[in-house]
């Protein structure tokens, strides 16, 4: 399992960088596929526990979210998220009326997938569209590959206390502790290094990467904990198979959706 892991990490790590360093439209077509088809497997597994939330509603928002990030950033998101709402709604109460007893609660699933995918995911781009937002980009994503790399080493080697039992009974309070260490510890000395190769003109400085290793390795990893939340309701291992060794789309964005967000903020309000 461990081989095939990195072979997949082999092929898509690479990927991702490239085209997180075109921007444009590579990058928007990419990430928008990834979001896409992780809300898109929320859909799936809601369908696998017997709720029927609508995937293309769904999905949809999802895309609609994403454009409106990208045409003007977050202006158009509260009237978007309020079309989301009422088609949502709309949507379910006609299924309600042709029989559908389960209806409302179909559409909290579907209004939520919309609201988690759509909202969170668009930081992805918000991010990106900073100044300096590729380096802003990568530091935030290496603090999640950092620290999850740290919590599953130190984890395997050192793990005796579950962290949660329930939801993932493999994490442990060693290996989440270690992920920390290491996330501060190299997201500091990554961002010496862009500081180092880039000169004083940068916004960039080594404690924007501690900071930013040690709030994302503490709270990123709920995204994780969340996904496996719905995964144990519905009774499935991953939230599909497309890349081997890794499961889903949602499997690799879990902590992506909660770190973007709060690395967004924490960037606009403490560092630039």
């Amino acid at each position: 399992m461990l081989s095939t892991r990195l072979q997949t990490i082999a092929i898509l790590l690479p990927l991702g960088l490239f085209v997180i360093y075109l921007g444009g439209i590579a990058y928007v077509v990419f990430i928008g596929t990834l979001l896409c088809l992780a809300a898109w497997e929320y859909v799936k597994l809601f369908h696998t526990g017997g709720l029927q939330p609508s995937g293309v509603l769904v999905v949809g928002g999802v895309a609609c979210l994403i454009l409106g990030r990208i045409i003007n950033g977050l202006a158009s998101e509260s009237w978007l998220i309020v079309l989301a709402i009422f088609a949502s709604m709309t949507y379910h109460m006609v299924a309600y009326e042709r029989g559908r007893d389960q209806a409302g609660t179909d559409f909290g699933v579907s209004l939520a997938g919309i609201l988690y995918f759509g909202c969170l995911g668009s930081y992805l781009v918000s991010l990106r569209d900073l100044p300096e937002g590729t380096w802003w980009l990568l530091m935030v994503l290496s603090a999640i590959w950092l620290a999850d790399g740290g919590a599953f080493f130190i984890g395997r080697a050192l793990g005796r206390h579950p962290l949660c039992p329930r939801l993932s009974p493999k994490k442990t309070w060693e290996g989440h502790l270690g992920g920390i260490v290491v996330g501060v510890v190299l997201e500091f000395g990554l961002a010496y290094a862009w500081r180092a190769l880039s000169g004083p003109g940068s916004a960039i400085q080594p404690w924007h990467g501690a900071v930013i290793g040690l709030v994302l390795a503490i709270f990123a990893p709920l995204g994780d904990l969340g996904e496996s939340m719905v995964k144990r309701q519905m009774g499935a291992k991953d939230s599909s198979n497309i890349f081997p060794g890794h499961g889903g789309s949602w499997d690799r964005m879990d902590s992506w959706l909660w770190a973007v967000a709060i690395g967004y903020y924490m960037i606009i309000w403490l560092f630039i």
